[in-house]
């Protein structure tokens, strides 16, 4: 594999990689290891593990993105965020990502601990916003440094304007690519990559995926992270609300059309955001496979 994702966001082909959460125990685990058994044979551009809410799950996320990278053919994201650590604590990740064999790293601010909606509170000792955390992860060095995007702005941004302008700053703090949120809508996408581009800064902006499998689930993760569930989604998911089946089947159709008004409109990859389950996953990138977009 080339040595850095960039050279890979730069490419003619599209990008694909997997996003899992960390179990909360050693059952989960074993499901999360048996999904990256079933996703590796795709050879995914990458993969990356999340840190828990509130910056949980901390020593279990960094396990596992070590053991991606010295168990796997895969290459591995570190993610990593300012919750409830001191800037030394975050330098340590950080270090133990670079010593075992995580040379790629996705930094966020992160969630306060009392939700994504609460007041951000700086831990003491810590950092405030996720521009410093690009800094640091500069200053250490050794590291390809990735941000999250929000196609719908930031929780916290004063309008989809001020948002752009702190993406940009993290590119020119450092910041080498972006992986968006959840979103829905493929012009969300390419207006936030006008909206960068605007202001010079052509970083590539790599679009999350998550299906609709579970309507009650998503719905309330767009809400937590500032998506809004489109009108032209609810009337495909509403009248089919109660069944199940009929939704899961619905979901995995409306994520793979947004991926390939994506392809088609640009966008150097795409980035599923698994919740450690494969089948859809898998069911998306076959029907992308048919018709030779990945």
């Amino acid at each position: 594999m080339p040595d850095s994702l960039i050279t890979d966001l730069q490419a003619a082909r599209p990008t694909v990689s997997f996003e899992f959460f960390p179990p909360k125990d050693d059952a989960g685990e074993d499901v999360l290891w048996a999904t990256i058994a079933d996703l590796e044979p795709f050879d995914p551009t990458f993969v990356s593990v999340t840190y828990g809410a509130g910056g949980t799950s901390q020593d279990r996320t960094v396990r596992i993105t070590s053991r991606i990278a010295s168990q796997t053919s895969m290459r591995p994201m570190g993610h990593l965020t300012l919750v409830r650590q001191t800037r030394d604590e975050v330098a340590d990740v950080l270090r133990q990502y670079s010593a075992s064999g995580v040379d790629h790293v996705l930094v966020l601010r992160g969630d306060p601990p009392g939700g994504p909606r609460a007041p951000w509170e700086t831990h003491p000792g810590g950092m405030t916003h996720a521009v410093e955390l690009v800094e640091l992860a500069r200053e250490i060095g050794g590291l390809t440094v990735g941000v999250a995007a929000f196609p719908e702005g930031h929780p916290d941004a004063e309008d989809l304007d001020h948002d752009a302008r702190m993406l940009a700053a993290k590119a020119e703090a450092g910041a080498e690519f972006a992986i968006t949120q959840l979103f829905f809508r493929a012009k969300d996408y390419f207006d936030l990559v006008s909206r960068v581009g605007a202001l010079g800064c052509d970083m590539p902006i790599v679009p999350g995926i998550m299906p609709i499998l579970n309507f009650a689930q998503v719905a309330r993760m767009a809400e937590l992270s500032g998506a809004e569930m489109p009108r032209e989604v609810l009337d495909v998911i509403e009248p089919i609300a109660d069944d199940k089946a009929a939704v899961r089947a619905a979901g995995i159709e409306l994520a793979t059309q947004l991926c390939r008004d994506l392809l088609a409109g640009g966008a150097p990859g795409l980035h599923f955001i698994t919740l450690n389950r494969s089948k859809a996953t898998r069911e998306i990138f076959e029907a992308l496979r048919a018709d030779g977009l990945v």
